[in-house]
């Protein structure tokens, strides 16, 4: 039985990544910060399937010991200041954890077992002012916000551990990716639960930042997978993972109200409290390499994806639940 290790396992793709390893006969070792208020709504239904341990991106030695009691063969880092906004609000700490984070991880990797297959979580964001359309591999970075400069030095540690230290060690630059699973916070699942409660006749009005901003939005389901598939290769590279297609919140907004019959015009306001000091206008990835070196395809389009997440946060709201 292969084992391994997720940092950010009560994440969205921690999560995911979790219930997909159970069901490739994994033992799963899935590390959490120690805090007061640990949230472990995503991973509650498997959660008698994994071992919860603690562990701290800011804490080498906590790496180190891990490492040595649990002895992973594979190790996902997930495990991120992970929301763009709260970057600008908070960016040194988004690169001690995001950026500085992922060399404590490898350094534990290099001194515990060189053997052990690391996969970091690189993002679209690091692109930022995109320099060509669409990014792939080879496009250079030009990140807009702390998240992304913590997201590039977490990119280009991972290259360099790799080639100096001989390390199986890959980056899956991954381009949005949403699911019923995602935090509030962030705008895919503002809107579906801010629609939903709106054709519930619980709310009246959804305030919005940058409608004209376009992403190419898959679902968290279908790229865990090629996390997956990255680690299983011979030899370690990096991939972009994507749809192909980019879409602009105006776009998500639209779909997500036709699918309930509203018209988005009347409930939908444009908020400058939530734009960005740096825009990232346009992102769209080039998924080539990953289909043809990993045998990797999305299988979730947009409007499937949106109608998921409607459906599911209606549920919530009428089940009473708290949302994650």
């Amino acid at each position: 039985m292969p084992t391994a290790l997720i940092t950010g396992v009560t994440g969205q793709d921690g999560s995911y990544l979790a219930e997909f390893l159970l069901s490739r006969g994994y033992r799963v070792i899935g590390m959490v910060r120690r805090t007061s208020t640990v949230n472990f709504h995503r991973v509650e239904h498997i959660q008698d399937k994994i071992e919860v341990v603690q562990g701290d991106l800011l804490d080498q030695y906590s790496l180190v010991h891990l490492l040595e009691e649990y002895k992973p063969d594979e190790v996902y880092n997930l495990a991120a200041q992970s929301f763009v906004p709260t970057s600008w609000m908070q960016p040194v700490f988004t690169g001690e954890v995001t950026g500085l984070g992922v060399t404590r991880m490898l350094d534990a990797v290099r001194i515990v077992n060189p053997k052990i297959r690391f996969y970091q979580a690189s993002s679209s964001e690091m692109f930022g002012k995109v320099v060509e359309v669409p990014q792939r591999e080879t496009t250079p970075f030009y990140p807009r916000s702390p998240y992304g400069v913590a997201k590039v030095y977490g990119h280009w540690i991972t290259v360099n551990y790799r080639e100096s230290y001989d390390l199986h060690a890959t980056s899956g630059i991954l381009f949005n990716h949403e699911s019923p699973r995602r935090g509030l916070e962030f705008v895919t699942r503002k809107i579906t639960y801010h629609v939903a409660k709106i054709k519930l006749g619980l709310a009246d009005q959804l305030a919005l930042g940058n409608l004209d901003s376009r992403r190419d939005w898959g679902y968290a389901g279908d790229y865990v997978r090629a996390m997956w598939l990255m680690l299983q290769q011979d030899r370690p590279e990096d991939f972009v993972i994507a749809t192909g297609e980019t879409w602009s919140v105006e776009d998500f907004v639209r779909t997500a109200f036709e699918y309930v019959d509203l018209d988005w015009h009347d409930y939908v306001v444009q908020d400058p409290r939530f734009m960005r000091p740096a825009e990232v206008d346009l992102l769209v990835g080039d998924p080539s390499k990953a289909g043809k070196q990993l045998g990797w395809e999305p299988h979730v389009s947009f409007s499937e994806l949106v109608q998921m997440m409607i459906d599911a946060d209606i549920d919530l709201i009428k089940s009473g639940k708290t949302p994650m």
